[in-house]
């Protein structure tokens, strides 16, 4: 298998929103696209892959050394790795985007509170937001795609739908994404989390993230006519944000038990919907 169906397969399997998405993109567009999704998702499961936090951040260290030009015969042997540097070199994409990415993905490998807002925005602008600046650098041949504001907002609005799906998850691994101050202003316990209890206090926590996810999504449609329709692809996987905080706002609502998913079809659909009306934000 070469190495962009190698990266399409690793998206599909475990980036599926992602993976639709790039299918309104060009074709010729489409196997940068997969290689960046699929190094996001390499950064992203660290974690899982190790069984300390240690060896975690020597694997991230190998990926920014490898994105800065160092190791390349063992980025020659690793499928990702050799695409996303092809990627990188023939759209012209900044390095120090990359590098960023692979730092923040530190805080991952750890059970650290978040203290603030700002720091929860900062790691997903670094993150989610970086990576919809990079796709759309990829999907206009390198050029500005223009949107860099709208990035911004749609990745923070993404990442924290997101992670607000993924809350069980997280929460059994010792780790919560919900800003201390957040949690502090509620009344809600970090522990309660931890224990996957449901208290009056974490039901406000989650509320205001909700808030706080929809304040971005909106933010980034008042300026999405900045980004350039070439661009659009990018954006789209966010036209799913309404989908995902609605079945979380419904009534009986478990934040530990009830899984915020949608079929398949329904995914696609609203997909479509976004592409065709050119609203990639939804």
């Amino acid at each position: 298998m070469d190495t962009a169906a190698f990266c399409e397969k690793l998206v599909r399997e475990q980036d599926p929103d992602r993976y639709f998405a790039t299918l309104f993109a060009p074709a010729e567009r489409r196997p940068g696209l997969f290689a960046l999704y699929a190094f996001n998702s390499e950064i992203a499961r660290v974690r899982e892959a190790v069984s300390e936090p240690i060896p975690g951040e020597i694997r991230l260290a190998w990926w920014r050394e490898v994105l800065q030009g160092q190791r390349p015969d063992e980025a020659s042997a690793h499928p990702v790795a050799e695409a996303i540097r092809t990627t990188i070199a023939a759209n012209r994409l900044p390095a120090d985007a990359f590098v960023r990415m692979t730092e923040a993905r530190v805080l991952d490998l750890y059970n650290d509170p978040i203290p603030s807002v700002n720091d929860l925005e900062g790691y997903t602008g670094d993150t989610s937001s970086a990576l919809i600046r990079l796709a759309s650098i990829i999907l206009v041949g390198g050029g500005e795609p223009g949107g860099a504001e709208a990035s911004g907002h749609a990745g923070v609005a993404y990442a924290i739908t997101g992670l607000l799906r993924a809350l069980p998850f997280h929460a059994e691994r010792g780790q919560v994404f919900i800003p201390a101050e957040v949690l502090a202003r509620h009344g809600a316990r970090r522990d309660d989390i931890l224990a996957g209890r449901s208290s009056h206090g974490v039901y406000a926590a989650l509320r205001e993230m909700r808030a706080m996810a929809r304040h971005h999504l909106e933010a980034a449609r008042r300026v999405s006519r900045e980004i350039k329709p070439e661009a659009s692809a990018a954006f789209l996987p966010v036209a799913l944000c309404d989908l995902y905080l609605k079945r979380m706002e419904k009534s009986g609502y478990n934040p530990f038990r009830t899984l915020i998913e949608a079929p398949q079809w329904r995914r696609q659909a609203a997909l479509w919907t976004a592409a065709k009306r050119g609203r990639p934000l939804g």
